[in-house]
C-alpha cells in the first residue's frame, strides 16, 4: 500500500480537528484538499467568489456550532485584510491554510509582492502565523494550528511554502 501524501495527512488532520466546512477559492495548490472535501460525506466543500467570504463563513459556522477552514492562496490574503478584524474583534476561532506564491521557483513576477508580504500582513492583522516547509511537518503544523484556533478562539494561518507545494510552471 502506498504511503499517504502529505496532503492526505493534512486532510486527516482537518477531520481530526472536526472541521465540517471547507471554504475555498479554486487553487491548484489546494486541489487535493478540495477533492477530498468533495468526496467526504461528512465535509461540506464550499466554493467562494472571493476569499473574504470565507472569513464570514467561518464566523457563521462557529456561531452555528460547526468548524470551518478557509483555503486560499497568498495572493488572496490581500483581499481579506479588512475582514480579518471579524475573528480578532469577536474573539472567535479562524483557521486558514494558505498556499504561498512568489517564493521558490516562481515564474510570475506579479505573485512576488504579496507572497513576500503575506506573513507580515497576517501578523499585523492579528493572525497567528505558522509555516510548513517540508512534507513531514505539514499535518502536524495544521493539527497544532487547529488546536490553537479552536481551543483559544484566535485566528491562525498555516502557510504552505511554495517549495512544499511545488512551483507552477508557465507553459507556452
Amino acid at each position: 500500500m502506498d504511503r499517504p501524501t502529505w496532503q492526505a495527512d493534512v486532510f486527516a488532520a482537518l477531520q481530526a480537528a472536526r472541521i465540517t466546512q471547507l471554504a475555498y477559492v479554486p487553487d491548484a495548490g489546494h486541489a487535493h484538499l478540495i477533492e477530498a472535501a468533495h468526496a467526504d460525506p461528512d465535509m461540506q466543500a464550499i466554493v467562494l467568489t472571493t476569499e473574504e467570504e470565507g472569513i464570514a463563513l467561518a464566523a457563521g459556522a462557529w456561531l452555528g456550532g460547526k468548524r470551518a477552514c478557509l483555503l486560499m492562496q497568498s495572493s488572496g490574503v490581500g483581499n481579506c485584510i479588512n475582514m480579518l478584524s471579524l475573528p480578532v474583534n469577536c474573539r472567535m476561532p479562524f483557521l486558514t491554510l494558505v498556499t504561498m506564491r512568489g517564493e521558490w521557483g516562481e515564474f510570475n513576477p506579479w505573485q512576488v509582492p504579496m507572497g513576500a508580504a503575506t506573513p507580515t500582513v497576517l501578523t499585523a492583522a492579528g493572525v497567528h502565523v505558522r509555516r510548513a516547509d517540508h512534507p513531514g511537518e505539514a499535518a502536524e503544523t495544521v493539527a497544532a494550528a487547529a488546536s490553537l484556533a479552536f481551543d483559544s478562539a484566535v485566528p491562525v494561518a498555516v502557510l504552505f511554502s511554495q517549495r512544499l507545494i511545488g512551483s507552477k510552471v508557465f507553459v507556452k
